[in-house]
């Protein structure tokens, strides 16, 4: 039988590889992170149930990791691609890591010891890193990156590693994976709102994304699960939510609804109104978008914990050293309120991957002008492309939630299979 290679590493081409190696095809997996596991590795709980996101992404992680069928290459892109389906040849970059995979076993003295501390794009810019480091604990695979550009050279983590793991030099390296079939499973990136002026991010400290509230919320996450304003360390007082930030915005040319951030902001309010009950939590909205499976449930749970629905869209943050202002029409009343919020959380919406279109380009497959790859037929077969063999799943077609990214993935697992046993 034929080899299957998915690019993308996420919860969506997680849950393909499973269900094609427990069906004996060999799987591929390409990521170009120094892990897998995608945006569901920097989740703190997953609606509609409020279950940690770990709890259920790690266990998937490890399984791919220990399956033999499953070969999985970080800190990898894809370069290329020919052929067609049944005889596909991809085209692979692993770039340098600075680290020997096969020596280094992950204890961390490296990590303990380094001096140098930067950016941590994993937690959002709420936390740091050190210049050699893993993405998160639960890393796989389970072994350390050192970071060249920030690297001081000091030598220290050569001296401390009893194994010789870590490189001083390192180069990248190609190679060609021959495939049955292909999974494009890519997933999404945040939309970046300070493409939102008035809303004065990065500007504001007390304003900050919905991924960055995330990485707050978590308990691995940079301020152990603590709600703390940026400019003073307190606890907020009054928390407000404010919907559609690059989501059904037309001048932006983002038209579309990102699905998740209506359900993804009461998750976060009820997190906050269970952890501080005292503290005021108000949603700024246009529509209320709940439609999946116990998602109305979900938003009546809401309200009746305290979060407050206001329905209306500021046009700016009004901010000073002392406080921040936000005036508003509650459009259900007719009336302008004034709102004195100490931190604002931007509900940012879901962008196409940024590498989408030049691997929509290697594959021969049109994307869509937002950016997202066009289905051969958005009704009927969703995951299939115009480029028999190569299918797309998950956010990589549109943005959607997990349950919807695991569903679409285990389909394209089975038009892959087909397509792999057809292939011996």
């Amino acid at each position: 039988m034929g080899d299957v290679v998915i690019i993308g590493g996420g919860v969506t081409g997680i849950q393909a590889a499973l269900d094609l190696a427990g069906h004996g095809i060999r799987v591929h997996i390409i990521e170009r992170e120094p892990s897998i596991g995608g945006h569901m590795a920097q989740l703190d709980k997953t609606f509609p149930t409020n279950d940690c996101s770990m709890c259920i992404l790690s266990p998937k992680m490890l399984d791919v990791s220990r399956h033999p069928l499953i070969t999985i290459y970080t800190c990898t892109e894809v370069i290329g691609i020919e052929g067609e389906r049944g005889h596909f040849l991809v085209k692979v970059r692993k770039n340098p890591r600075y680290i020997d995979d096969e020596l280094c076993n992950g204890c961390g003295d490296c990590i303990r010891i380094c001096p140098v501390e930067v950016y941590n794009r994993f937690d959002a810019g709420i936390g740091i890193r050190k210049a050699i480091y893993k993405p998160h604990p639960l890393a796989i695979p389970d072994i350390v990156i050192r970071d060249a550009e920030h690297c001081i050279e000091c030598g220290l983590c050569y001296d401390i590693c009893g194994r010789d793991a870590i490189r001083k030099e390192d180069t990248s390296s190609e190679s060609v994976i021959e495939a049955a079939s292909i999974i494009i499973a890519s997933g999404y990136d945040v939309f970046d709102a300070a493409q939102k002026e008035q809303f004065g991010y990065l500007r504001c400290p007390d304003v900050i994304t919905s991924l960055e509230f995330e990485r707050m919320m978590n308990a691995s996450g940079p301020t152990g699960g603590a709600i703390r304003r940026l400019s003073d360390g307190k606890t907020p007082r009054h928390v407000v939510f404010i919907q559609c930030v690059g989501s059904r915005d037309v001048p932006l040319g983002r038209p579309y609804c990102s699905g998740v951030c209506c359900m993804y902001a009461m998750k976060n309010a009820m997190l906050l109104r269970e952890k501080y009950p005292d503290t005021e939590v108000t949603i700024l909205y246009m529509d209320i978008r709940a439609y999946g499976k116990g998602y109305e449930e979900y938003f009546e749970r809401a309200k009746r914990m305290g979060v407050r629905f206001l329905r209306g869209m500021p046009a700016e943050i009004i901010a000073n050293r002392q406080d921040m202002e936000i005036r508003i029409e509650n459009t259900e009343t007719g009336r302008m309120e004034d709102l004195r919020p100490e931190l604002v959380v931007l509900s940012v919406g879901l962008s196409p991957a940024q590498d989408s279109a030049a691997v929509a380009v290697r594959c021969g497959i049109p994307v869509e002008k937002t950016g997202f790859f066009t289905s051969l037929d958005e009704k009927i077969n969703c995951i299939a492309t115009i480029k028999p063999g190569i299918y797309i799943a998950g956010a990589a077609v549109s943005p959607k939630d997990i349950p919807d990214s695991v569903a679409q993935g285990q389909a394209a697992a089975m038009r892959a299979f087909l397509d792999a046993v057809m292939d011996c």
